[in-house]
């Protein structure tokens, strides 16, 4: 299997499985991740840690696979299974945490980017070759990133192909937490175990009113807060927290 799922708990916990390519993507990994994804969501998984196994997390598209011979539709439907990732993150109710090392390149950083929070190593690489190599990038990046590190930092990123590391990501707002080298699993499932802790409907509602905020202007995404307002203080989640809160 080109992807790894196992359950701990309420966590599914996903690898990506190429460690001798540094996890580099063909479409069957694109497949099974996608179906990991999907599969998470099916049973009910609390929180999603998506990592790497070996050296890196990512190391973006396999140059070395022999190029698919395909019709421009082959290709438009090859590209939007690397774009399906994107949309089954913001379709799990829950946090999808990634755990990155090494690489994160190319489609390796955009699946990393897509995730809800990202915990990285101090020395991991990210980068976007793909101009450099005559390549476009995909996996709604193009809207992400600069909401991740501004317009400047984000053209600056995608028409240069600079890469940077996990400290210098940590600075420009690309990733939410650094950790030193090796410690980027364990960070991320102890942050998914908490997420997970969060009551339920308000943390998925959280992340979504920040996921439609992307697509949304102020006033729809006004709208949308007011109407999660009103579930969560219907829901009765809220009462045991607060009662936590009064005490003090």
């Amino acid at each position: 299997m080109e992807v790894e799922y196992v359950r701990d708990g309420g966590l599914a916990l996903i690898h990506l499985n190429r460690p001798d390519r540094l996890n580099a993507v063909v479409p069957a990994l694109t497949e099974d991740l996608a179906a990991a994804l999907a599969r998470a969501a099916r049973e009910d998984a609390r929180a999603v840690v998506l990592a790497g196994r070996g050296r890196a997390f990512c190391a973006g598209h396999d140059l070395k696979e022999p190029e698919p011979v395909e019709t421009p539709v082959q290709t438009r439907a090859r590209l939007e299974e690397i774009q399906d990732v994107t949309r089954l993150v913001r379709r799990f109710p829950g946090p999808v945490v990634a755990a990155v090392h090494g690489y994160a390149l190319g489609a390796g950083c955009e699946f990393a980017l897509a995730c809800d929070v990202v915990v990285a190593t101090e020395d991991a690489q990210f980068g976007f070759p793909e101009v450099g190599v005559g390549l476009s990038v995909t996996g709604g990046i193009s809207k992400l990133l600069p909401v991740l590190v501004g317009w400047a930092k984000a053209k600056e990123l995608l028409l240069l192909g600079d890469r940077i590391t996990g400290a210098e990501a940590g600075r420009i707002g690309m990733v939410a937490r650094v950790v030193p080298p090796g410690e980027h699993e364990t960070a991320a499932v102890e942050l998914a175990r908490r997420l997970a802790e969060r009551p339920p409907l308000a943390l998925s509602l959280a992340k979504q009113v920040l996921d439609h905020g992307l697509d949304a202007t102020l006033e729809d995404a006004m709208l949308r807060e007011v109407d999660h307002a009103i579930l969560t203080s219907l829901s009765g989640e809220g009462a045991a927290p607060k009662e936590a809160f009064t005490r003090g």
